[in-house]
């Protein structure tokens, strides 16, 4: 069976495939590959079966857990009891831990809001392992997805099993019985005080880079820095892979063999040390990836007369195994990110590497390769790649390989050997890695680094994967000069199609992005003929104390509408209009500055601006952009509307909400207008000046507040729609009943209850749709 078992996970996935998306369509794919196998691989009629047989067994196990991918708890229920099955995590005010409830069998994630700083540094401290507890509290869903390519956190928490959250109404260890601990939870509480003895050993910086390293947990890295990493497209080496799980059994192997041991023993050991170390490290899928493959390969070796097996049949039936078991973690972006580059490396061993002797040529190439199998899957979860990656690889592969991963566990363990650490050492290591973090936030700032494409479609996906084929089917067979000529096409198309996509589209958009208790409207012309925003959202921050504060608190601007931006492929803004200067409104523009390119602020024309207006128009300064102030009259045109200002006038003083920006313009054929907070004082000053006004779609003012969007105002405009930018269950009862009932004769569409909201348009006609809900108009 040698050298099939790759042909062997092709027909596996393919059934976990049909199981998750739709059965038809692999289904016949795999009869396509089975007609391949026997045509030109001449596989004969046993082979053929256990291919098809593989697929069969493979749908079925995942679809039983696509069947089962659901909770049994009730959302009556308050009162459990529950085993705390991972390290507990503390971040500002709130704790998370995950938990099984030994009554049904089911995970189900615990919140709870700390009370003080006293008790948080004793939570940090606590093991929670070992405990059986009954908890009370009140049971949740997690949220979902209200925008176009967001972060689905109950599809996430889905795939770990878990389907409920937890919200603690007291300290959650109050009412706890110990337990004898497994095997299992004794390496997990062994992995809890490793990390937790780092950070009381060693100064932060140190402690963090060896808890990812020796313990795969990123928890005490600070969030900018580890922005940083993603950014340069380097964040796979703080992640326990391959390379570190090599390196480090290598060392271990070599270090028996020169002590005395013999090679049997060490492959003995190491078999029993690699599930351990598994667990050790967090098992993450590149690490169960590494361990598994490891595991096999040194079961074939021990038995090497009994069993031949290639690398490449190696990490083939370490993917079998692998989702065999656990179907739903092909969804995972780690997972698909480590077999995906595993595969294209190893396949690649045998006739590309052995052409590149030289070691940096053969870095260059391994990191082309990796890029290259990496590009799909890094577009489709977060729209954007580094081009300097291969540049920042070959710099930071050889310091983690050679200088932080043995230098870290080496100052680990003479810490736990002799108690304490040569403070030459540590000050070496300290000089060493706050280098490289300069250096990493130094690059990590190359804005035109940053490949933006948006998130591909399914056609764009299938090209993408097509091109990378052709061009390592090209680069296999040799690259003369032709060849070279053909690659090189095929390079440039691969990072040009989709940009190019995106600006052919001849679809245009308008759409309210949920942004929660606040603003931002996306107005996005066909042909690239004209890329505005309205508003920017905002998160409205309340004094608290610093013990409370989270290490990266949610912020709109950058959590949600830079994301929005990106997943659409918008790397660039012809205006950002501001419509005044509440935090709500325009919170999240400096997060939006400083990820898209914007070559016009347009504010209103007031007296006075609010601090972060002021604010906002220092950095658009600092960044050459233009800042106009608009009053009534002014306007721009584009090819297909005129943007016309209503309010406010020249120079206003008065209440901010009055003083918004009020515009109206005709997209897609219809009338729209935009009036930011605009309250029914500014309302009633446009009427008296356009009697005549007539309005197709009206962004309700205010969110739907009382203040705004009058019974005089709407029976004089007549809109058919109507948009409301709320919060779910806002603290201020928006939108008012009063305001709805104004409001009847229209469609409503309300971000709390329909998500983003979208119109798309070709020419004059259109259709409106919600991102939980379509509606056709």
């Amino acid at each position: 069976m040698n050298g099939k078992y790759f042909y062997f996970a092709i027909a596996s996935l393919l059934g976990v495939l049909a199981a998750l998306f739709s059965q038809l369509p692999f289904l016949l794919l795999t009869i396509i590959f089975l007609y391949i196998l026997y045509k030109y691989k001449k596989y004969s009629k046993l082979h053929l079966a256990i291919v098809f047989f593989l697929f069969i067994t493979f749908f079925l196990t995942s679809q039983y857990a696509v069947t089962n991918n659901k909770t049994s708890l009730s959302d009556s229920a308050t009162n459990f009891t529950v085993e705390f099955t991972e390290n507990p995590k503390v971040d500002g005010d709130l704790l998370q831990v995950t938990a099984s409830d030994l009554k049904n069998k089911e995970k189900i994630l615990i919140r709870y809001k700390i009370k003080s700083e006293a008790e948080k540094d004793a939570l940090q401290d606590t093991n929670f392992y070992g405990r059986i507890c009954h908890i009370t509290g009140q049971l949740s869903d997690p949220s979902i997805a209200k925008n176009p390519n967001a972060f689905n956190y109950r599809k996430y928490l889905a795939s770990k099993q878990i389907y409920k959250i937890f919200e603690l109404t007291r300290h959650p260890l109050q009412r706890c019985a110990e337990v004898k601990s497994t095997p299992v939870t004794l390496i997990k509480e062994l992995r809890f005080n490793g990390i937790h003895y780092l950070e009381k050993h060693f100064p932060t910086e140190i402690a963090a880079l060896s808890a990812a390293l020796i313990f795969g947990d990123r928890s005490m890295f600070d969030p900018a820095l580890l922005t940083d990493y993603q950014k340069s497209g380097i964040v796979h080496l703080l992640a326990i892979s391959g390379l570190h799980v090599s390196l480090l059994i290598g060392m271990v192997f070599h270090l028996g063999i020169r002590i005395g041991l013999t090679r049997q023993f060490m492959m003995n050991f190491l078999l029993v040390v690699l599930p351990i170390y598994a667990i050790l490290t967090g098992a993450s899928p590149s690490v169960i990836r590494a361990v598994l493959m490891l595991f096999l390969v040194l079961l074939v070796l021990k038995w090497k007369k009994q069993i031949k097996m290639s690398p490449i049949d190696a990490i083939s039936l370490t993917l079998m195994i692998y989702v065999f078991f656990t179907p739903l973690i092909i969804l995972d972006a780690g997972f698909q990110l480590s077999f995906s580059v595993s595969f294209a490396i190893i396949l690649s061993s045998a006739s590309l590497l052995p052409r590149y002797q030289q070691t940096i040529s053969a870095m260059i190439v391994i990191s082309i390769i990796a890029q290259l199998a990496a590009l799909p899957i890094l577009l489709y979860h977060f729209f954007e790649i580094s081009l300097i990656s291969i540049a920042a690889n070959l710099l930071y592969i050889p310091l983690f390989s050679f200088v932080f991963l043995p230098g870290l566990y080496f100052l680990y363990f003479i810490q736990i050997t002799f108690g304490d650490t040569p403070s030459i050492l540590v000050e070496i290591m300290m000089k060493i890695i706050t280098l490289a973090n300069g250096l990493i936030g130094y690059i990590a700032d190359f804005s035109f680094a940053q490949f933006v494409t948006g998130r591909p479609h399914l056609l764009n996906f299938i090209i993408y994967l097509v091109i990378i084929l052709l061009i390592f089917l090209l680069w296999e067979a040799g690259l003369q000069q032709k060849r070279k000529a053909k690659v090189m096409l095929l390079a440039l198309i691969l990072f040009s199609f989709q940009p190019a996509w995106n600006w052919a589209n001849p679809y245009g958009e308008v759409t309210m992005i949920d942004v929660g208790q606040g603003d931002s409207i996306l107005i996005r012309y066909p042909f690239g003929n004209g890329t505005y925003l309205i508003d920017t959202g905002g998160t409205i921050q309340f004094e608290e104390e610093e013990w409370k504060k989270a290490a990266k608190p949610f912020e709109v601007g950058r959590d949600v509408v830079v994301p929005f931006l990106k997943g659409k492929g918008i790397t660039k803004l012809d205006k950002l209009i501001l419509t005044h200067g509440d935090n709500d409104h325009i919170g999240g523009t400096l997060a939006v500055l400083k990820e898209i390119e914007v070559k016009q602020i347009i504010v209103p024309s007031v007296a006075d601006s609010s601090k972060a207006e002021f604010t906002i128009i220092q950095e658009a300064h600092k960044k050459g952009i233009e800042v106009i102030m608009v009053a009534e009259g002014s306007q721009w045109k584009n090819e297909n509307s005129l943007f016309y200002v209503l309010s406010p006038e020249e120079n206003y003083q008065g209440e901010r909400n009055s003083g918004s920006i009020a515009l109206v313009a005709n997209i897609g054929g219809m009338n729209w207008f935009f009036g930011g907070d605009l309250d029914q004082e500014g309302e009633e000053r446009i009427l008296k000046k356009y009697p005549t006004l007539n309005i197709d779609v009206l962004k309700a003012g205010h969110h739907g507040s009382k203040t705004s969007s009058s019974e005089l105002f709407i029976d004089k405009i007549t809109p058919t729609i109507a948009w409301i930018s709320v919060g779910e269950r806002n603290r201020y009862g928006h939108p008012h009943t009063e305001v709805l009932k104004h409001l009847s004769k229209t469609t409503i569409y309300r971000t709390d209850q329909h998500g983003a909201i979208t119109y798309r348009f070709y020419q004059d006609s259109g259709t409106f749709s919600s991102f939980l809900h379509t509606i056709k108009q």
